[in-house]
């Protein structure tokens, strides 16, 4: 039974499909097997349809595509990034071999999408200059690699039976050891069907050593008589044995004279069946199953599926809660001048309609975010990032924001007895694993320090820095509080750190790690020192108001007065894994990110920029955990660039 499409059907196909897919869009694209990928396609005045491409095996369009996966894996993720959208300009036969090439622009991006159909096959991207992006399985072969980055080899070309002169066929005949018809199939690329084809055609004997064949007009004659319907009309067929399919071909060859056949009116649609025919049956045991569960749903599992959407809603809820109490302390200085104004107004006898009306004409700032007034309860509703948020004018900051943290915590509490309630009704049901609801369970939210550089000291306290000239500006005017404390290193090019202190005496081992990570992320990095200096200022130090005559440049300082100093803070910056209750990658300080990580890599100065490093990290990673999905998740190589120092790193032995 045929498993593989030969370079015959290779050429009839690309002959038959060159026009339809000329200027087809790509749209989406899936990976159902380690070797198979579905393209997605928008043909002009056709519609939606889907290429299946699987390396070493066939190339065609369906009618029959499988079930998208779930989670996408990351080669057709890549094909996604740079093909969706894109439109076919060409499709061809490289060398009457079994390899096609597919060229797609989309927009000023030309790309090349090879795909090897030979030997266990391969599915290749490449740029517009023929170096490789990404190839489905990277190989190494004596004379050839197929890596991301190198260039991409072509096999070396054969005998086309198309184009075959007698000379080369009287070349080709004199090198061979073997009969005539492995020589024709394996030199000129055409199998074992066709060869035999070739012989019969030619009244030559099958078996015949290469070396004696003298007549070649006979021969040449046969080529071009058994390979005329590439370059006019197919007929293509599938050929059954005993009402099995064993063969697909595009036009008909004495061998199965005597089969019983099945005729297309295109070769494409000859394939489809053919190859397609065991996904067709997968898809219809599918549909089955899940009409068989859809069927009858028992009490139980009607209260199951209950406790989990409720489930879903108090995590949702605490999220949100969560979110609205970091965005207070996050726009804490917006919510401080609020509760402020409101209160010397009452302090100053203003009733509550007074201030109302007062606030409608003000041009403060602060008077824009307020959305309502609750004078009976002492709330205002405030808009903060579009969101609407409740604020006791009776409380300070800290204590508003502290009321959402421990509405959050009481959902917890409520949490827990639902996943309770939820396996009790799972042991009634007797499934082991609670059915999964199409309802999306929000992701949280990233806390407000994400945005920028950050870590916790070994002592407990919040430290921030700047990634760039516009953070480095917001950490200064929106995060710097009166009893913080600013940290700079003394060169250009330094992130703008802050301790959040929250009014506590800070310890020398938390201002040791802030001046480490201050020296750490600065231009100091990429310099191949070993240590710098930096210094600590408080927060009234720190002005944009230059002397005259003088200019700030965006996400500088000027600092007045007297400067505290740490002087050759050697340089050095770890990563770590929290694996308790909150799984999170970490970084900062060596001695800070021991407090709390379960895993640590301590970089250095190195050799490595930082997207080799840190996809260098990621594979140590995935070698050392088993679950890989939670590396992803946590760890992926963006996330730990992030934590990375400017400049090139290496793994610190």
């Amino acid at each position: 039974m045929k498993q593989e499409m030969s370079s015959v059907d290779v050429a009839a196909l690309v002959r038959e499909l060159h026009p339809r897919l000329l200027d087809a869009k790509i749209t989406k694209i899936y990976q159902h097997s380690p070797d198979e990928i579905r393209v997605g396609l928008h043909i002009f005045k056709e519609g939606r349809t889907n290429l299946v491409i699987e390396a070493g095996k066939r190339f065609h369009l369906t009618k029959n595509p499988e079930v998208a996966p779930k989670f996408p894996q990351s080669f057709p993720m890549l094909l996604r990034k740079h093909l969706t959208g894109g439109r076919i300009t060409d499709v061809s036969q490289y060398d009457f071999d079994r390899i096609i090439e597919m060229h797609i622009q989309r927009g000023e991006d030309k790309t090349i999408l090879i795909i090897e159909l030979f030997s266990r096959g391969n599915i290749v991207l490449l740029n517009s200059e023929k170096q490789i992006i990404l190839p489905l399985k990277s190989i190494s072969f004596r004379d050839r690699k197929v890596r991301g980055g190198e260039p991409y080899e072509l096999p070396q070309a054969q005998i086309s039976p198309i184009t075959a002169t007698q000379d080369q066929l009287k070349e080709m005949f004199a090198h061979s050891d073997a009969d005539i018809v492995r020589t024709v199939a394996t030199k000129m690329n055409i199998g074992g069907q066709y060869a035999e084809e070739l012989c019969i055609r030619a009244g030559i004997e099958k078996n015949t050593p290469a070396k004696d064949i003298k007549d070649l007009s006979s021969l040449q004659n046969a080529l071009q008589d058994v390979f005329k319907p590439l370059s006019t009309e197919l007929k293509p067929q599938i050929t059954l044995k005993d009402g099995i399919k064993i063969d697909v071909l595009p036009f008909p060859i004495s061998l199965y004279e005597k089969n019983e056949k099945i005729s297309f009116s295109t070769f494409n649609e000859a394939l489809d069946e053919y190859f397609s025919s065991e996904a067709k049956k997968k898809n219809e045991a599918v549909k089955v199953v899940k009409a068989a569960k859809e069927e009858k749903t028992s009490s139980y599992e009607y209260r199951l599926q209950k406790q989990i959407l409720a489930l879903a809603k108090f995590r949702e809820d605490e999220q949100k809660l969560v979110h609205k109490g970091e965005l207070i302390y996050s726009h804490y200085q917006t919510c401080d001048g609020i509760l402020k104004v409101i209160n010397n107004a009452r302090e100053k006898g203003y009733s509550w309609d007074d201030i109302k009306n007062i606030l409608k004409t003000s041009e403060m700032p602060e008077a824009k975010v307020i959305k309502s007034i609750n004078p009976g309860k002492g709330l205002i509703n405030v808009l903060l990032d579009n969101e609407e948020v409740e604020l006791d004018v009776r409380l300070t900051v800290t204590q508003n924001s502290q009321v959402y943290y421990d509405r959050s915590k009481k959902l917890s509490g409520k949490i827990k007895g639902a996943l309770a309630a939820i396996e009790d009704t799972k042991k009634l049901t007797g499934k082991k694993e609670a059915p999964k609801i199409s309802k999306k369970i929000q992701k949280p939210k990233q806390k407000w320090f994400e945005q920028f550089r950050w870590f916790f000291s070994s002592d407990g306290f919040l430290v921030i820095g700047g990634r760039d000239a516009q953070s480095n500006e917001d950490i200064v005017k929106k995060y710097l509080q009166k009893k913080d404390i600013f940290f700079h290193a003394h060169v250009s090019g330094s992130p703008a750190v802050v301790i959040k202190t929250e009014g506590k005496e800070v310890p020398e081992t938390t201002l040791l790690e802030a001046a480490q990570f201050t020296v750490s992320y600065s231009g100091i990095w990429k310099s191949g020192q070993v240590s710098g200096d930096a210094y600590w200022v408080l927060p009234e130090q720190v002005s944009k108001t230059p002397e005259s005559g003088e200019y700030v440049a965006k996400g500088a300082f000027v600092i007045r007065g007297k400067r505290n100093y740490f002087k050759d803070v050697i340089l050095g910056a770890a990563l770590g894994l929290e694996l308790g209750e909150e799984k999170r990658l970490i970084g900062g300080p060596l001695s800070a990110v021991k407090k709390t990580a379960q895993f640590i890599l301590e970089v250095e100065p190195g050799e490595f920029n930082q997207n080799d490093i840190s996809k260098k990290i990621y594979r140590l990673l995935n070698e050392k955990f088993e679950d890989k999905k939670l590396i992803k998740t946590i760890a992926s190589p963006d996330r730990i660039a992030m934590f990375l120092p400017p400049g090139s790193s290496r793994v610190k032995e």
